[in-house]
């Protein structure tokens, strides 16, 4: 028996109105309680709000945004001989994704004084300029992976063969 779960691969559904399973899952993301509602209002009324600050497509600059934040580098702690060592590895499309919409968020929540949609926009707008808190996480997981890539040669360690 597999110590492992089976991944099932969840089919989303677009949202109505960009016709986008990006916005879908963001919005799952930044739902809390299961108000799906409020959060739609929130991501609806952030793209508005970048509409009118920019002059652009809202949901172009949200698109950037995220490609802007997304982490092609990570660290992860690997156990050997007694030392924990941090192994880079890259990181894969859909963990890309999903770390780029937790910074993004993260980063809005952190703010503090004003409604959450402008909180939001304000966090799309700086991480299309590559500012931001969400960039901030970013450079900083990219330079932990840089610092330490002497131990990328234990990457395979502790993995088991595919039969």
């Amino acid at each position: 028996m597999p110590r492992r779960k089976i991944i099932i691969k969840r089919k989303w559904q677009p949202d109505p109105i960009y016709n986008s399973i990006a916005a879908t899952r963001f919005i799952n993301n930044l739902m809390k309680d299961g108000k799906k509602t409020v959060a739609q209002r929130i991501f609806y009324q952030a793209i508005d709000y970048i509409r009118e600050k920019t002059g652009n497509d809202g949901f172009k600059i949200f698109q950037q945004a995220l490609k802007n934040v997304m982490p092609t580098l990570e660290v992860w702690p690997r156990k050997i001989a007694g030392a924990s060592y941090l192994v880079p590895r890259v990181v894969s499309p859909e963990r890309r994704f999903y770390k780029a919409v937790k910074w993004i968020i993260a980063g809005a929540r952190s703010k503090k004084g004003k409604p959450m949609y402008i909180k939001l926009a304000e966090e799309i707008i700086a991480a299309y300029n590559n500012e931001g808190e969400a960039i901030k996480k970013k450079i900083e997981s990219q330079k932990q992976a840089e610092a330490n890539k002497a131990f990328a040669h234990f990457a395979w360690w502790g993995r088991k063969k595919k039969k």
